[in-house]
C-alpha cells in the first residue's frame, strides 16, 4: 500500500504525463499526415511560421489546451488542442508583438467560437500593453457546424480590429485560403501581405461566382496575389514563399512604432547626413515632356537601401512607402512621372490617402516629392468619382499634424499642386528645385486660353513660361520656404526633421471628421 507522499507523487506524475501528452498533441496540430500535406503544398506549419517570424526563443503561447465545445454533427469526436490557431506573444527586433497563426491542418483552420476567442484575447492584451498585432491567415473560413457562433466570432474580431485601428499597428499575412467573412479582418488592418500561388482572398468563391453570374474564373484569377497587388489594391506586397513573407513582416515592422504614442524607430546610420549627390542636379530633364524615375530620386535622398515601397504595382503613378533619413523612419509619398506623367487618378488618390492617414495616426513624418501635372482627365475618372476620391487625398494631407516636408522637383499644376502637401495645407517645410514649375496649368494650355486670339501664340507661351513656370513666383509669395540645389536635398530634409521633432499641433476637438468616403 502506497504512503500518502508516494500516492501524491504518483498522482502528480500522472498529471504531468497527461499535460505533456496534451501539449504534444497541440504541437502536432492535425497530425503528422496533415503536416506532411501542408509541406507538400510548399507551405510551412502554423508553428514553423511563428518560429521564423519571431526572435529565437521569445514565443510564449496562450491557450494551447483550448478545445471547441460544439457537440452538433459529431463534432465532439473532432477535438484538437488549440482548436486550429496558435496564439501568444514574442519579440521582433527585441520589441514585443502579439501574434496568431491559423493552423490549416486542424479542421482546415476553420474559425469556431473558441478559435475566435483566442484571437480576441491576444488582440485585447496587445491593446492593454500597446504592442502590434500580427495575424498569419490560413483558414477555410467559418466552421459551418457551429452556425451563428462562428459568425459571432468573426464579428468580435472585426470589432477589436476597429478599436485597435490607429492605436497599435495591425499586420495581416495571407498564407493560405482566406474567404467569405474572413477577408474583412485583413481589410481592416493596416497592411496586408500575401504569398504567391499558395494563398487567395475573396468574398465569394469561383463556384458561387459561376452560379450567380455564369462567369468561369479560377481561385488565382479571382483572388490571388497578382489580382490583389495589381487590380484591387487590397494587398500591399506579395512574396514568393512563406519564408520571404515572414522576413518581409520583420522588415516592415522595423519602420513602425509600437503604438500611437511611441516614438518612431531610429536605427544606427552610417550614411552621412550631409551627403550630397551631384547626379540629382541633372535628374530632371530640361524637356518637361520627358519622364524620369522618381523612385531613383527617392533612393538617392533616403538612407542607402532604406526605401520599403508598398503597393508598387497598384496605382504605380504614385509611390508610397517607408524610408529613413539619418536612421529615422519617414513616410514617403511621391508622384511617378514614368506612369501617366505622374497625374493623380482615383486609385492613386485612395492609395496615397490611406497611407498618409496611417503615418499621421502613428506619428511618422511625411516626406512628399511632387511632380504632378494635375488630376487625370476623362469620362472614366469623372464618372468614377475623381472629385470624391481626390478629396480623400486632400483631406488626408490637410488633417495630418505630423511633420510634413515637401520637395517640388518639376511640375506642380492646378488643384494637384494644392493637394500634394502644399504650404497651404499646413506644410512645415516646402521647397522646390530650380526645375520646378508651379502654376494653374502648363504654359501651353495657359497661353492657349489667355492668348487665344493672339497672332503669335508661341511667343506668348514663352512669355508665360518665363514669368510663371518657375518657382520664383511662389517663393516670392511665401508659398515656398526655399529653392534648393537638388544635390543638397538630403541634408535639408534631415535638418528640418531634427527641428520638427518637438512640433506640437492639434486639430479642433471632434468625435471624428467626415472624410468623403
Amino acid at each position: 500500500m502506497l504512503t500518502r507522499p508516494k500516492r501524491c507523487l504518483f498522482q502528480c506524475q500522472r498529471l504531468y504525463s497527461a499535460i505533456h501528452q496534451k501539449r504534444q498533441q497541440a504541437l502536432l496540430g492535425g497530425g503528422q499526415a496533415k503536416l506532411d500535406a501542408q509541406h507538400a503544398k510548399g507551405k510551412l506549419s502554423a508553428r514553423e511560421r511563428l518560429a521564423l517570424l519571431l526572435d529565437p526563443d521569445t514565443f510564449r503561447e496562450y491557450d494551447a489546451f483550448v478545445e471547441h465545445q460544439c457537440h452538433d454533427f459529431d463534432m465532439q469526436d473532432q477535438r484538437f488542442a488549440g482548436d486550429g490557431v496558435v496564439t501568444g506573444h514574442g519579440k521582433i527586433h527585441g520589441r514585443t508583438v502579439f501574434v496568431y497563426s491559423q493552423d490549416f491542418t486542424v479542421l482546415g483552420g476553420s474559425l469556431s467560437k473558441t478559435h475566435a476567442q483566442k484571437i480576441v484575447k491576444i488582440m485585447q492584451q496587445a491593446m492593454a500593453v500597446r504592442a502590434p498585432v500580427i495575424g498569419l491567415n490560413d483558414s477555410g473560413g467559418a466552421r459551418i457546424q457551429e452556425g451563428v457562433d462562428s459568425l459571432a466570432g468573426y464579428a468580435d474580431i472585426f470589432q477589436n480590429n476597429v478599436m485597435a485601428s490607429g492605436v497599435i499597428p495591425q499586420l495581416s499575412v495571407i498564407m493560405g485560403p482566406c474567404a467569405g467573412g474572413a477577408v474583412y479582418s485583413p481589410a481592416l488592418t493596416d497592411f496586408t501581405l500575401m504569398v504567391r500561388d499558395t494563398s487567395y482572398m475573396f468574398v465569394t468563391g469561383p463556384d458561387v461566382v459561376k452560379q450567380v453570374t455564369n462567369e468561369s474564373v479560377t481561385q488565382e484569377q479571382l483572388g490571388g496575389a497578382q489580382t490583389h497587388t495589381t487590380l484591387s489594391g487590397v494587398v500591399h506586397r506579395a512574396y514568393t514563399n512563406d519564408m520571404e513573407a515572414l522576413q518581409g513582416v520583420r522588415e516592415l515592422l522595423s519602420y513602425l512604432p509600437a503604438h500611437n504614442r511611441d516614438t518612431t524607430p531610429v536605427l544606427p546610420c552610417d550614411d552621412p547626413l550631409d551627403r550630397e549627390d551631384p547626379a540629382l542636379d541633372t535628374m530632371v530633364p530640361q524637356d518637361a515632356s520627358v519622364a524620369y524615375d522618381m523612385k531613383e530620386v527617392v533612393d538617392r535622398i533616403m538612407d542607402r537601401h532604406s526605401f520599403y515601397e508598398l503597393a508598387a504595382a497598384y496605382a504605380p503613378n504614385i509611390l508610397v512607402g517607408f524610408g529613413r533619413l539619418s536612421g529615422q523612419s519617414v513616410g514617403i509619398v511621391a508622384n511617378q512621372p514614368l506612369i501617366s506623367s505622374g497625374a493623380l487618378d482615383i486609385q492613386a488618390s485612395v492609395k496615397a490617402a490611406r497611407f498618409i492617414r496611417f503615418c499621421d495616426a502613428f506619428g511618422i513624418p511625411l516626406v512628399s516629392f511632387v511632380d504632378v501635372p494635375g488630376f487625370m482627365p476623362g469620362t472614366v475618372q469623372e464618372h468614377g468619382g475623381i472629385i470624391r476620391h481626390g478629396a480623400k487625398l486632400l483631406y488626408a494631407y490637410a488633417e495630418a499634424t505630423v511633420p510634413k516636408l515637401t520637395v517640388i522637383t518639376r511640375k506642380a499644376y492646378g488643384g494637384a499642386y494644392i493637394v500634394m502637401s502644399s504650404k497651404h495645407l499646413r506644410g512645415d517645410y516646402n521647397v522646390a528645385w530650380p526645375s520646378a514649375e508651379i502654376a494653374v496649368m502648363g504654359s501651353s494650355g495657359a497661353a492657349g486660353i489667355i492668348f487665344r486670339n493672339h497672332p503669335d501664340k508661341k511667343a506668348m507661351e514663352k512669355e508665360y513660361r518665363d514669368k510663371f513656370a518657375t518657382p520664383l513666383v511662389a517663393a516670392s509669395r511665401g508659398y515656398l520656404d526655399d529653392i534648393i540645389e537638388p544635390r543638397s536635398t538630403r541634408r535639408a530634409l534631415i535638418e528640418q526633421l531634427e527641428l520638427l521633432k518637438t512640433k506640437s499641433l492639434s486639430n479642433p476637438w471632434k468625435k471624428h471628421g467626415s472624410i468623403p468616403l
